[in-house]
C-alpha cells in the first residue's frame, strides 16, 4: 500500500479530530508539569489545518508542507515550533513524489525526529516528545527494511511510540518547563509524548 496526497490529507483531518477528543487529556497533562495549553494550542493548529485542506496539494510531500506552515504560524508555545519542523522536515525527506511507500516513510519519520532534536535540543530521557519519536522511528525503520508496506510500518510506529510515552512517567524532567520542577516531575506523563503517540496511532488507523 502507497499513500497519496488525499490519503495522507484524509489523515491529517482525523489528526484533527483525535486530538481535539483528547484535547482536555493533553490540557489536563501539561497542567501537571507545565502550562496546561498543550491540547488547546494543538488543537487550534490542526483545526487551522483541516480547514485548509478543502483544497488539498497535489503531492504527500505538499500536505506536510502545508501541516507545517500551518502549525508553525498557529500554534503557540513550544508546540508549534517542534511540531512545524517534524512536518516540514518530513514534507522535505518525501519530496514532491505523487505517492510514499513505507521505505519513504520511515525516512520521513527520521528526518522529522532530527528536525525535532534539533530544534528543541532534547535527547532520549530528557522526557518530552523526543521519547516517543525515537522508538517510533527506531520500530519504522525495522518494518521498512524488511520490505514492510505503510501500514505496517506506521503501526510499528505507533506501538513503539505509546510504549515510549508511558515511560516518561518515570523520568524526571530535564527540558521545559516541566524540567522546573525537577524531581517532583517524576510520575507524571509528558503531554507532548502523549500527543506524539495519539498521532502516529491516528496515522497508523487511516493506513489501514
Amino acid at each position: 500500500m502507497e499513500c497519496t496526497a488525499e490519503s495522507v490529507a484524509e489523515a491529517m483531518r482525523a489528526v484533527a479530530a483525535v486530538v481535539v477528543e483528547h484535547r482536555e487529556e493533553l490540557n489536563r497533562l501539561d497542567r501537571e508539569i507545565g502550562d496546561g495549553d498543550h491540547g488547546e494550542n494543538l488543537a487550534r493548529g490542526l483545526r487551522a489545518l483541516e480547514s485548509k485542506l478543502d483544497e488539498v496539494p497535489s503531492s504527500p510531500g505538499g500536505v506536510l508542507r502545508l501541516a507545517a506552515t500551518t502549525l508553525i504560524s498557529t500554534v503557540g508555545g513550544a508546540a508549534g515550533p517542534l511540531y512545524g519542523t517534524a512536518f516540514l522536515r518530513a514534507a522535505t525527506s518525501v519530496g514532491d513524489v505523487a505517492s510514499v511507500d513505507g521505505e519513504a516513510v520511515a525516512a520521513a519519520l527520521r528526518a522529522a525526529l532530527d528536525g525535532v532534536v534539533a530544534r528543541g535540543k532534547a535527547a532520549l530521557g530528557d522526557k518530552t516528545m523526543v521519547d516517543a519519536l525515537t522508538p517510533a522511528v527506531a520500530a519504522a525503520e525495522s518494518v521498512a527494511v524488511t520490505g514492510g508496506g505503510v501500514a505496517e510500518v506506521l503501526a510499528a510506529a505507533a506501538e513503539a511510540a505509546e510504549m515510549g510515552a508511558d515511560s516518561t512517567v518515570r523520568m524526571v524532567a530535564r527540558k521545559g518547563r516541566a524540567s522546573y520542577l525537577g524531581e517532583r516531575s517524576e510520575g507524571h506523563l509528558d503531554p507532548g509524548a502523549r500527543s506524539t503517540a495519539l498521532v502516529l496511532r491516528t496515522l497508523a488507523g487511516r493506513a489501514r
